[in-house]
């Protein structure tokens, strides 16, 4: 028996959209996972450098929070927001 302290251990169902695209400087590879979870806020990774983050559209109007999370210079951000807008 293990003494392993769970805060929770649930099993939801989700649903996860795979999307690519190509912007002016780079190209996005992307899984949105929505769930019941995270106050209707949805997890979007960049499946090509390993980041993710937790995002709502009170994120993507936060200036530099998708610079920031997915370390990103300005254009590329403007880019990856402009998309996020439209699928969050």
């Amino acid at each position: 028996m293990s003494d392993r302290f769970y805060l929770y251990d649930e099993s939801v169902e989700t649903n996860i959209r795979y999307v690519s695209f190509m912007g002016n400087n780079q190209r996005f590879d992307l899984a949105i996972i929505q769930t019941d979870r995270f106050f209707g806020k949805q997890i979007v990774l960049d499946i090509q450098s390993n980041r993710f983050a937790i995002i709502g559209t009170d994120d993507l109007e936060e200036p530099g929070y998708v610079e920031y999370a997915f370390k990103l210079t300005e254009e590329d951000a403007t880019e990856l927001r402009s998309f996020l807008s439209e699928v969050i």
